[in-house]
């Protein structure tokens, strides 16, 4: 089964799930998304898994979010997939893809879903 990590190593959250799943007993595909961002594609399948809009993925905090005007209703999914392709940092992580299914593990247990 393919399980795939969507990672910011600087990131408690992030490091507390990649160790679950490692304790687990599955080593990850790990995904700096900060050094090499998922493409649009990639981020709708994984969309479409979680079922959640690129809105529920947004990062606020510590990102140019509110620079950007991404709080306004107004703004589309084509202009907020942009604004993420120029700044990765705007997606909230970890994102963890095990094998069909796909989660936001904010909090950090919510990976234990994902595992079973």
């Amino acid at each position: 089964m393919r399980v795939v990590i969507y990672h910011n190593p600087s990131c408690g959250t992030s490091r507390k799930v990649l160790a679950a799943l490692r304790e687990a007993g599955h080593e990850p595909e790990v995904v700096e998304y900060l050094k090499t961002p998922p493409d649009r594609k990639t981020l709708q399948g994984l969309l479409k898994r979680m079922g959640k809009s690129v809105r529920d993925i947004l990062r606020k905090r510590g990102t140019p979010y509110e620079e950007l005007g991404l709080d306004n209703p107004a703004v589309s999914e084509d202009e907020i997939f942009a604004a993420i392709e120029k700044n990765p940092i705007l997606i909230e992580r970890p994102i963890v893809l095990f094998g069909e299914k796909a989660a936001l593990c904010r909090p950090a247990e919510t990976v234990q879903e994902l595992i079973g």
